[in-house]
């Protein structure tokens, strides 16, 4: 497999070695010692997650304060634009967000340390995601980052008004907000 880094500590660009011919491909998703040995993703995951979003639905930006979560990442049915921001005040890269595009087709995996928000927004008629998660999920724990925080700036790869968005995730906090009620 490649590994690469982007802008944010602890965050890896992860492409399985794919094995293709007439009959279609096998690649390993997940293998615990290779991850640890060449993406230096040394977790224990224990809850997978798996969501279906129709075109235009964007979700996150999510994250848990006391209870973070790693998660390893994927698209097993049409694409998305993946982004996410460093909520770790004592990282390097704090406050510093990327985004990405991946797809079934790409099969591009991103392992995202805890403490990290993320968020999604499908760009095919429909996507299935699925990610790994290093805590089990507490809804009294979770909270969202506003997905269109202007301090921000994601350049979505849709117009704004074409974005459908739940009324929990249209009520996320700005980052000013969240540092404000020392949530991060």
């Amino acid at each position: 497999m490649e590994v690469t880094s982007c802008n944010i500590e602890g965050v890896k660009i992860i492409n399985p070695i794919l094995f293709e011919d007439e009959r279609g491909y096998f690649f390993e998703s997940y293998n615990q010692a290779r991850y640890k040995k060449m993406a230096k993703v040394d977790m224990y995951f224990v809850q997978d997650n798996h969501s279906k979003s129709s075109y235009g639905v964007l979700r996150g930006l999510h994250f848990q304060k006391n209870k973070p979560q790693g998660k390893l990442i994927r698209v097993i049915h049409g694409n998305v634009f993946d982004f996410f921001i460093d909520l770790r005040k004592s990282s390097p890269t704090f406050k510093k967000f990327y985004s990405i595009e991946i797809s079934a087709e790409n099969k591009i995996q991103v392992w995202l340390p805890p403490g990290i928000a993320h968020g999604f927004l499908t760009l095919s008629d429909s996507a299935e995601f699925e990610y790994k998660c290093t805590d089990y999920y507490d809804p009294l724990d979770e909270y969202c980052l506003r997905w269109n925080d202007k301090s921000i700036e994601i350049d979505f790869p849709l117009n704004k008004e074409d974005i459908i968005v739940s009324k929990k995730d249209s009520n996320g906090l700005s980052l000013d907000e969240l540092v404000s009620k020392g949530i991060i």
